[in-house]
């Protein structure tokens, strides 16, 4: 008897993980709830950060940690690719089964984080200058930022490195430990924050080190639970991980990803922007109003990080019906719990606006706004929704091209409705950019999914 040959080292696959698969609702919220939630640490982390150095009772310091937090907001948004790209890559790899290039993904996405890490830390003096120039705060201001940005910028290879871990555990399904590591990176910070900024009085320096030492940790765990599960007989050669069309094929979808990221946090800055020319109390309203906004923003961002591995996995297995069942669960979600997010605020909006201020000029310009600001959960329900399938099948270039086209529409809109309406036609640009975001992709989606499963 002649035993069978092995796997070919290029393709060595476990089947228990790839091929047809059932989706449920059950399968679903076991990836959405846990990202949602761990995603709702981060605005807790905020709220500590502002009220450690809150307390300490100096405008200036409150203003350079806010000025510093913009700062880093921007690097690292550039950067989150490596999140997005790793779970898409991952997600397929999982379909098929396919230990090895699971491994091979994670070791090229990690090695990408750390490289850039350093490069940011060697670089951060002149990222810091151009920041300062740009936003200009008062010398006490910039000072103060200038220390929170020393010591957290020497976390930044560990902070790109938490990209590349928590999108390695989302391709895989495995989002009780994303929420683990989210609850891991934020607590330690959370807990620091307290101990050195306000208990041990080292302030500003103390919340930045907070931060970089909770990155730190959580990039140290995470990846050794990742290496850990690893199956060495599945273990790449380096020459597989290095190989140049796989890191050729990575680094497109980490530019298409990038550049549509840019976009988004371009319509953002316009809306602020447009916001600003209208006033001070129009822009505080704005700012309070995009609360609903952000709020809704979690469990869609939830649902999406869903939609990424369960169509990104199906893709991969080559399975449709999962595909299709994927798509109709997600978007069932997203949608119901979109439609109970407005109706919820256009019920007690006004009453969440005076929990937010006091002021009472801010009150009543922000509750004129309140239909426009609970409506953005719905129309923007299904570009959330169309990001994360997207993102899984790693069809980037559309989704990059499609949000360029949107943006431009917004932009014609504003330039439209804002002379005619103000904040009314500013707020009304925003979700006709929400929703043409969505509208767009799912144009694209019967074309690019049939392509994906053709035999």
């Amino acid at each position: 008897m002649i035993a069978a040959a092995p796997p070919s080292p290029e393709r060595q696959t476990d089947r228990s993980n790839g091929g047809a698969f059932t989706v449920s609702h059950r399968l679903v919220l076991s990836i959405a709830v846990p990202m949602t939630l761990g995603f709702l640490t981060t605005p807790l982390l905020g709220l500590v950060d502002t009220g450690v150095i809150g307390r300490l009772g100096e405008a200036r310091l409150l203003a350079g940690l806010a000025v510093g937090a913009i700062l880093f907001d921007l690097i690292f948004t550039t950067f989150n690719f490596l999140r997005s790209a790793t779970t898409g890559l991952v997600a397929q790899a999982f379909g098929q089964g396919n230990l090895r290039e699971q491994q091979a993904i994670f070791w090229r996405s990690l090695a990408i984080a750390l490289v850039s890490g350093v490069v940011l830390v060697a670089l951060s003096p002149l990222f810091l200058k151009a920041g300062l120039a740009v936003l200009q705060p008062g010398d006490d201001v910039a000072e103060v930022t200038r220390v929170y940005f020393f010591y957290r910028i020497l976390a930044a290879p560990a902070s790109l490195a938490n990209y590349a871990v928590l999108g390695f555990v989302l391709g895989r399904g495995q989002g009780t430990l994303g929420l683990v590591l989210q609850t891991l990176i934020n607590g330690t910070n959370i807990v620091l924050s307290i101990t050195l900024g306000l208990v041990l009085g080292w302030g500003v320096a103390g919340v930045a080190c907070a931060t970089a030492i909770g990155e730190a940790v959580g990039a140290l765990v995470g990846v050794a639970l990742v290496i850990r599960r690893f199956d060495r007989a599945y273990r790449p050669a380096w020459a597989e991980i290095v190989a140049r069309d796989r890191l050729m094929a990575l680094f497109a979808l980490n530019r298409d990803i990038m550049i549509r990221s840019f976009v988004l946090l371009a319509a953002f800055l316009v809306m602020t922007r447009l916001g600003t020319a209208q006033g001070p109390v129009v822009l505080a309203a704005n700012s309070l109003l995009m609360t609903i906004f952000l709020l809704a923003g979690y469990y869609l961002d939830g649902l999406a990080n869903a939609a990424e591995q369960l169509t990104g996995r199906a893709i991969g297995a080559r399975y449709r019906p999962a595909f299709e069942r994927a798509l109709k669960l997600t978007a069932l979600w997203s949608f119901g719990l979109a439609l109970l997010t407005t109706l919820f605020f256009l019920l007690v909006g006004q009453g969440v606006i005076d929990a937010l201020t006091t002021a009472e000029a801010v009150r009543f310009e922000a509750y004129r706004y309140v239909p426009w600001a609970a409506l953005t959960a719905l129309t923007g329900a299904l570009a959330f929704l169309m990001d994360g399938v997207f993102i899984g099948a790693t069809w980037s270039r559309d989704m990059r091209n499609m949000m360029l086209l949107a943006f431009a529409l917004y932009g014609l809109a504003a330039a439209t409705l804002v002379p005619a309406f103000g904040n009314h036609g500013l707020w009304a640009a925003l979700n006709l950019f929400l929703l043409a975001r969505g509208l767009l992709l799912l144009a694209r989606l019967p074309k690019r999914a049939a392509a994906s499963f053709a035999a």
